[in-house]
């Protein structure tokens, strides 16, 4: 076959692509699994994040199995609907937040820290200005009062939207309550010197500059840990069936 002529050139770049795809093919199945156990390591930190537990690359695997001693579903009655090893790890909360009230999962992952004091770590997911964030909010065993928060985001502005990462802002929600009077009202974010929505929430100051980004952590609280009522109030029963 003529090295000039078109099938020649055909035949051989479609050569090439076959042989570039299948390289590539190779490749990206070699990594896969590594990427995805870095995947797996990011979520573990951020989890850990909501209760002051600053893990490292090589220690967040041993960190996680010592601290987080169990992982709940529930459902809006506070009924544990499994409690199998990874079934909290494995929802995918962009998806979760979309089906409809009954078919949504809630996530719990039980934790015990150094001191012997529980925690209770609930995922969140919303929207800010330019894309998807989330977090995760710790609670004390009362079932009412906010331990501590790790946010995290998709593409916020720096300097703006991004702050909401920031020990800075996370560290405002520690100790607000979820219930006033026996009553949920949530924990909301609102611009300095204005009340939130629900009378007598608790509330925290928005992020100058960054009004959107705010008012999405604000609803994203409103809207995922809402859900967890049934939960909240089985803890401050002293309901055992979350301890461990």
């Amino acid at each position: 076959m003529k090295t000039n002529s078109n099938i020649y050139q055909v035949v051989y770049a479609a050569v090439m692509v076959l042989v570039v795809g299948t390289v590539l093919a190779f490749i990206y199945m070699a990594l896969k699994p590594q990427q995805d156990e870095n995947i797996a390591n990011d979520k573990r930190k951020q989890i850990l994040a909501a209760v002051g537990i600053n893990a490292t690359d090589a220690d967040v695997k041993q960190q996680f199995e010592q601290f987080i001693v169990g992982e709940r579903l529930v459902d809006t009655e506070g009924n544990v609907t499994d409690s199998a090893a990874g079934c909290a790890f494995d929802v995918e909360m962009k998806s979760n937040v979309k089906l409809p009230d009954g078919e949504r999962k809630l996530p719990v992952y039980v934790c015990k820290l150094a001191d012997g004091s529980a925690k209770y770590i609930l995922p969140v997911y919303g929207a800010g200005l330019w894309g998807p964030i989330w977090g995760y909010v710790s609670v004390n065993s009362d079932g009412s009062t906010i331990f501590g928060t790790n946010f995290s985001h998709e593409s916020e502005t720096p300097g703006l939207g991004a702050r909401i990462e920031e020990e800075s802002f996370r560290a405002t929600f520690q100790n607000k309550q979820l219930y006033k009077d026996g009553e949920y009202k949530g924990v909301e974010v609102v611009k300095k010197g204005q009340k939130p929505t629900t009378d007598g929430a608790d509330y925290v100051d928005a992020i100058s500059g960054a009004t959107i980004t705010s008012r999405g952590v604000s609803d994203m609280l409103q809207n995922c840990l809402g859900y967890y009522q049934g939960f909240f109030k089985r803890l401050s029963h002293g309901d055992q069936s979350h301890a461990d």
